[in-house]
């Protein structure tokens, strides 16, 4: 079981994915906070139903499945209601990770949290041991979004602006992948930080460090 836990984050468009499928190539665990959040509202879940109760019905699909695009629609103008449903689904998904990595095989393992930092960081998160940020700068990642998404820039802005700053999540970090280069480097840098990662979890560990 691994007692030693890396908090991976990073703006949209950064390539959490790819540094993430990285680690996993090196044998890492990697515990998804955009998987854990589906099965948290996944039907017959307690979550499922709290959100029904909350929201009305009419945010369920025929087959009793989550709409997610009404649910959305209802959240996106009003932090009431943005918030409602984060009281509902964020403590269940951070029991869902921190059970995913303590169950892990390794010597350490990853939970990829994309919204750490509008989570609330180390505050909602404290058993993580340690915070990688995946950092581009905004252009890179304004680019990159709208190639990968087929969008205008003007939306790319809106999307990028919704999340927190660059300097809200560099502020966390305990370490830094920069992903604007050749994926050569970005390969090195994750080999760099993994043995460094099993040399820290090799250590005596009493508790979180935070």
């Amino acid at each position: 079981m691994s007692r030693f836990v890396i908090g991976l984050t990073g703006g949209i468009a950064a390539g959490k994915s790819e540094v993430s499928r990285r680690f996993e190539a090196l044998g890492i665990t990697v515990a998804d906070a955009d998987l854990a959040a589906r099965a948290v509202v996944a039907p017959g879940s307690e979550g499922l139903a709290r959100i029904a109760a909350h929201f009305g019905t009419d945010i369920l699909l025929a087959d009793g499945q989550l709409d997610r695009a009404a649910l959305r629609a209802r959240i996106f103008d009003s932090a009431q209601d943005r918030q409602a449903l984060e009281a509902i689904t964020h403590p269940a998904i951070r029991q869902q990770l921190r059970q995913a990595c303590e169950q892990a095989e390794g010597p350490y393992a990853i939970a990829a949290i994309p919204l750490l930092t509008e989570a609330g960081g180390r505050q909602q998160y404290p058993w993580l041991d340690r915070i990688l940020v995946v950092d581009v700068p905004v252009a890179v990642q304004h680019a990159r979004l709208m190639q990968r998404d087929g969008i205008d820039a003007a939306l790319a802005d809106r999307m990028i602006a919704a999340q927190a700053s660059r300097e809200a999540r560099l502020a966390l970090a305990d370490d830094v992948v920069v992903n604007d280069g050749h994926p050569d480097h970005l390969q090195a840098h994750v080999e760099r930080l993994d043995r460094a990662y099993r040399v820290m979890s090799s250590r005596e560990f009493n508790g979180p460090a935070h």
